[in-house]
């Protein structure tokens, strides 16, 4: 079974189960990781850890060895979640830098 940590960023799946009957899997189902709602993986840190999930409409940041809890359907073909601010503006910027930098090498080139 595919564990939420396995998720690439902006995969969506079906939560399947909530593994342990322990505080913290008590918690994972009480921020909504419920059995049947769909999740859909937002990105990981810089470092690995916490991940960023997007469930019931709330963005909930979560460690790894949490997310190894959340047993999820293989990848499944849900809705496309809204996109991360922060990841967006990233790529534009990284647009705009090439974009910039090929401007500058035309240039140079003339």
């Amino acid at each position: 079974m595919v564990t939420l940590d396995r998720l690439l960023p902006g995969q969506s799946a079906r939560i399947v189960r909530v593994d342990g009957c322990d505080g913290i899997s008590c918690r994972l189902r009480e921020m909504g990781f419920i059995p049947g709602q769909p999740v859909t993986f937002l990105r990981a840190a810089p470092l690995g850890d916490p991940l960023k999930c997007s469930v019931q409409g709330s963005r909930i940041a979560v460690r790894v060895g949490e997310a190894r809890r959340v047993e999820v359907d293989s990848v499944a073909s849900l809705a496309p979640a809204r996109q991360d601010p922060l990841a967006s503006s990233a790529r534009q910027a990284s647009s705009a830098r090439q974009a910039s930098s090929a401007r500058q090498a035309s240039s140079a080139e003339t």
